[in-house]
């Protein structure tokens, strides 16, 4: 009477929450995945996962060897712009001693030109006091030698002090040529030099900016390694836990196939020793629609036993409420599609027959507790898309 009275009240507060709003409700109805499916979807996810790591870590290596390409191809440049800094500083070299040269030169021309302005000068001035004291100076002279001999040493110092005169032009016009070739040599030798300290130039600036479109570069492959690396520890993050959750459905099933078998050998109460709720039969039609709804007859029947075989085993709740709504065992009941498929009464016709025959205590896989899909390795009672274990 008791345990009657405890049914009655988990009906009532099931029937309540169904009433409630939620937004599971809205969740739609689909086949229930095993654990094993769900082991299998983990292991290809994880297959994925590593694939796209070796993929990240191939790409991350690819950048970091372009980076050393380009790290590479910057250490030449910059030794490039040495050789180019250097050949600059010998040239400015060169164009300081020849412009001090030239600045010589042209010191030394200014003074013979002075020199030789002064000179002519001095001529002049000589001419003129010669005709402003007499013009026949050179005549009176001669005639007043007196002797020959006289006349003739007169003559020949004027013809000294003429020839003196003319020679000392001459020298100062010889020395006038040469330095003002010397100074156009010079001044050529820097327009060569100033033309290649602009080539030189350049040459540096071009050397400067393929150094600076280097560096960019560098820049840009260290972030894409960055971002690389940071996916890559992502993918390995994301595999951990992929495993993880591989290792901790593996361990479910197991616990299945061990729960299953201590079923098999543990206590179990017939079927006449069950009393069952007002509720349960459409409870268990929905069940069976959830679980087995497009499967054949014999498959619907197969889930319906299931349940029924968990409430006469002891290792599993006594109540076909307590066994649909056992946490982590049914998942249209965690899910939601449970409460919709009861909402509406989803259950069909044969869903209903499959539930009455197995509340009967009819069964087509004997003593078996759990279903899934079928996997390699594990034995059991076949039927439609499942097997019963």
């Amino acid at each position: 009477m008791r345990k009657s009275r405890i049914v009655v009240i988990i009906l009532a507060a099931a029937l309540l929450l169904r009433a409630m709003p939620s937004s599971l409700h809205a969740l739609p109805v689909h086949a229930t995945k095993s654990t094993q499916q769900l082991i299998k979807e983990q292991e290809e996810e994880n297959k994925s996962i590593k694939d796209k790591l070796n993929e990240q870590k191939k790409d991350t290596s690819r950048l970091k060897n372009e980076k050393k390409g380009l790290q590479k191809e910057l250490a030449e440049l910059n030794e490039s712009m040495m050789e180019i800094s250097e050949h600059l500083e010998e040239l400015e070299s060169q164009i300081t001693e020849k412009t001090l040269a030239i600045e010589e030169c042209q010191a030394e021309l200014d003074a013979a030109i002075a020199r030789e302005e002064q000179h002519k000068e001095d001529m002049v001035v000589r001419v003129r006091k010669m005709y402003e004291r007499n013009s026949y100076d050179y005549i009176t002279s001669l005639l007043q030698a007196g002797s020959v001999g006289k006349l003739l040493n007169l003559a020949g110092r004027f013809e000294r002090v003429e020839a003196y005169d003319r020679d000392r032009m001459l020298d100062y016009q010889n020395a006038h040529a040469i330095i003002e070739d010397l100074g156009t040599h010079l001044e050529g030798q820097k327009v060569e030099l100033d033309q290649l300290k602009l080539e030189a130039e350049v040459e540096k600036s071009q050397v400067a900016g393929l150094i600076s479109q280097v560096s960019v570069k560098i820049a840009e492959y260290a972030d894409q390694i960055g971002d690389a690396e940071k996916k890559a520890l992502e993918y390995e993050a994301e595999l951990k836990k992929g495993e993880e959750d591989l290792k901790a459905l593996q361990k479910k099933l197991e616990e299945e196939l061990r729960l299953s078998r201590a079923a098999a050998s543990g206590t179990w109460r017939n079927i006449s020793e069950v009393t069952f709720s007002d509720g349960d039969r459409k409870l268990l039609a929905n069940i069976i629609y959830c679980e087995a709804g497009s499967e054949p007859y014999e498959g619907k029947l197969a889930v319906g036993a299931v349940v029924i075989n968990r409430v006469l085993s002891s290792k599993f709740p006594d109540t076909v409420m307590g066994v649909v709504y056992q946490k982590g065992q049914f998942s249209p009941a965690k899910s939601g599609r449970l409460e919709l498929a009861l909402a509406t009464d989803k259950a069909t016709a044969a869903c209903y027959q499959a539930a009455d025959e197995a509340m009967s205590g009819t069964t087509n896989v004997g003593t078996c507790v759990f279903f899934r899909t079928p996997i390699p390795g594990l034995t059991g009672i076949n039927i439609g898309g499942h097997v019963f274990y």
